[in-house]
This record gives C-alpha cells, structure tokens and sequence, in this order.
C-alpha cells in the first residue's frame, strides 16, 4: 500500500522488518520446544533469545536479507544467513527440521492476527460513532426513501442504527476469520513431520494459545486466508453502503447532510463554491480494492500438488494491501460521521416537498379499514389523486379532501396524515439495542 493510505500502526506491521522479527519468533518458539526435549542446545536457544532482545531485527537486517537473496534467490535462506552474521555460531540450530513454509505462514498467520486485531477496534471505533449519532438523531424526522424515490416518513437516527447492527455482524465475521487464522504449521516438506516431530508444532501452538493446523501438505490451505479476505470485503460494502448514502444525502439536490468542510479546505481548483463528499468517494474506492482482493484470494486456494508458489506472489501485495485498506477506510469513515453536518430543516422540508404523498398508505388504510372500501376501489382513489399531484404540485390531503368520491372527513384526513403516527415504534426499536 502507498504511504498516502497507511495508517501508521499498519505501515510498521507489514514493514520487512517486523516480516524478519515475526519470522524469528516462529523459529525460536520451535527451537525453544526442540531444547525442552533436547533436539537443539539449550544453551544456543537462551543465547539467541538474549541477542534478539538485545539486538532486536530492524532496517539494517531487511536491508542485509535483501543482498543476500539477490544471490541466493532465497528469502529464507538469505534470512538464516543473516541471522548467523549478526547473531553468531549458535544460530546454526535455527530451522531445525523446518522447512520455509513452516516459518513463513505461521508467521504470516501472526501478522495478520495482529493486523485483523487493529481494524476490529477501528470497526468498534466506527459502531460508537453510529450509535452516538443514532442516539443524537432517534427522533430527527427524515424521509426514507426506496428506489431512490420518497417512501414513508422515518427518523435519521434510524440509518445509524441499521448501520450499528451491520458493523455487528462484521465484527462476528472479522472475529471467526481471525480464529481460522490462529494455526501453527510446523510439519516439515510435506506435511509428514519427517524431521520435526508433532509434539513440537502442538506446544507452540499452546503456549500462544492457538491451535496446531490439524492436517497440512506443504503450505497451510489458502480457504483459511480467503475467509479473512472474504470477512474483509464484506466489510468495504459496509462501509461503501454508508459512504454512498453520505454522497447521496450531500447531493445540491439533497443536501440533507455533509462531511465536514476544514478551514482552507478547497474543493475545487476552478470552482470555488464546490463541497465534494471526497472522503466518502474515497471510502468507496475502497471497497472496491477489498472486493478484487477476495477474488485473488480465492484464486489461490487451489495449489498443484503439496504446493507451488503461485499464491506467494500475490499475498505478499493483498494480504497487507488488504488490511491497511480496512483499516484506512474505517478509520476514514468514523472521523466522516463523528463530524458529520447535518441539516434537520432541510430534512423536514424535503420531507414535506412532495405535498403529503409519503402519506399514501395511511389514507389507503384509512379508507379499506374504516370505510369500508375494497383494496382495489381505495388504491384507485389514491393512486388517482396521487398521480394528479405528481403532475400539479397541489397537496394530496386538499385533493382527497376535493374529491367526490372520498368519503374521509376532515379529521379523518388530518389523522392519516399525522407524521408522528408513522414514527410511534422508533423507540421499540431502539430498545432492541439498549438505547
């Protein structure tokens, strides 16, 4: 990902560095397991534990990986080299029965634990912002609107809390995604634990309370990394499904609300008046990116054999690409709502523009429930004033009210077009939520 959409706890995560101290964990907590059974020196595993802390991998290293491995076409045998040279002798005992794969996915698996960790409290971060904005605005009268065309009377604190319950469910799916990755590979070439036994896989496994991968061939199988990029994707169309409605609500047209504008904020280099939803448009594109992901993702799962390389090229861009996406978006969004501007006049006159046609089916109900009319001989009778307002302007209630064939008095009109009716359960559903 480019520095200008790294959040900076992702842009130290996927650096090469932290790469090399991920794999170095997954190498000593084996070596640690292979001297409790006497496999490898004791004395060599608290030696380089010491040299690690002492001397944690930084730049300097990654840029010393990176000149061996333009000779040796190696990255993880450019790695123990380098390890040797700064550590010393007692490195020889590192990858002891391991083969490259055992390192690199289980410590990929610790990466995007981490990075699966940091956009769960960005999306946490993005639901209090819904929910504080849901609360704020439970009884802001707004239109709904459906096809794009005025609806029914609804509250604006409503879209918040429908957005509240879907950033719910995509912390459940980011948490299952997260579980599926939290597997330890330590099985040697193919699977078989020919030069490293099981026992060694399980105790890692258990001292970072995660779980031994049951059953592996030479890589760990790439469903488990295509759950995450799916968890991921679901997450950019909630966050585009909440951008999209921002632009439409700043709409000229619309203008029902905005993101927020900054002192010296310019939006446009030739029209000065202009205020652009570019934050939004942005989250947008963004959704975009995490669903391509998903596709290479899945892609992947299907390997020759035990294994070949043609997934490993690819993760290395989506699999960080990915997560930094996430969490840029996310993070994008929540200062969005946080400082959203938000017009209620505007709300309550667009609300009232259409001259009381959002209140269509109460006077249908009105006439079929109290009147007595068939359903076909009511909907006739308000479709048909219905219609003539589209066409003229002129309010629905004082077109029903001219109209020889309504029999609804004029208390019976004013109830059918009651707005507070329409929005008597908001609190029932609020509830649900504990708000």
């Amino acid at each position: 990902m480019i520095d200008r959409y790294l959040t900076p706890e992702m842009k130290v995560l996927w650096s090469e560095a932290s790469k090399y101290r991920a794999w170095l964990r997954v190498e000593l907590a084996a070596m640690e397991a292979q001297a409790r059974h006497g496999e490898v020196p004791r004395e060599a595993f608290d030696v380089l534990t010491e040299r690690a802390k002492a001397d944690p991998l930084d730049d300097a290293f990654a840029q010393k990986v990176a000149e061996i491995e333009a000779v040796t076409r190696h990255d993880i045998v450019a790695f123990t080299r380098a390890l040797t040279e700064r550590y010393g002798e007692e490195a020889r005992f590192i990858h002891h029965g391991l083969t490259s794969t055992d390192v690199v996915d289980t410590a990929q698996n610790l990466l995007l634990d981490e990075a699966l960790g940091l956009i769960e409290a960005d999306v946490r971060a993005l639901r209090e912002v819904c929910r504080t904005q849901a609360a704020a605005h439970k009884h802001t009268p707004t239109v709904g609107r459906t096809h794009g065309i005025h609806a029914e009377p609804m509250t604006f604190g409503l879209k918040f809390l429908n957005w509240m319950a879907t950033l719910d469910r995509d912390l459940e799916r980011l948490s299952a995604a997260r579980a599926r990755i939290r597997v330890v590979m330590l099985s040697g070439s193919v699977g078989t634990y020919a030069h490293v036994s099981p026992r060694i896989e399980e105790e890692v496994a258990a001292a970072w309370g995660w779980q031994a991968a049951p059953v592996t061939n030479q890589t760990l199988a790439r469903d488990r990394h295509a759950e995450v990029l799916s968890a991921l994707a679901i997450l950019g169309t909630t966050l585009e499904k909440i951008a999209v409605e921002i632009r439409h609500l700043q709409r000229s047209e619309v203008r029902e609300a905005m993101e927020p504008f900054g002192k010296g904020q310019t939006g446009s280099s030739s029209m000065p008046h202009k205020k652009n939803p570019i934050l939004t448009e942005n989250v947008t594109g963004f959704a975009r990116l995490l669903r391509g992901f998903l596709v290479t993702g899945l892609e992947n799962v299907a390997l020759w054999h035990e294994r070949d390389i043609s997934h490993s090229s690819a993760e290395r861009v989506i699999l960080p690409d990915a997560t930094a996406a996430a969490s840029y978006a996310t993070r994008r969004l929540t200062g969005v709502l946080r400082d959203l501007v938000v017009f209620p006049e505007r709300m309550l006159r667009n609300l009232n523009d259409l001259g009381g046609l959002v209140f269509s089916q109460r006077v249908l109900h009105a006439l079929i429930d109290e009147k007595g009319l068939s359903r076909e001989a009511a909907y006739d009778l308000v479709q048909r004033n219905a219609l003539r307002s589209w066409e003229t302007g002129e309010g629905l209630r004082d077109l029903l009210k001219a109209d020889a064939d309504n029999p609804l008095s004029d208390a019976e009109l004013d109830a059918a077009f009651d707005l507070q009716w329409y929005l008597r359960h908001v609190d029932d559903i609020y509830a649900r939520f504990g708000l």
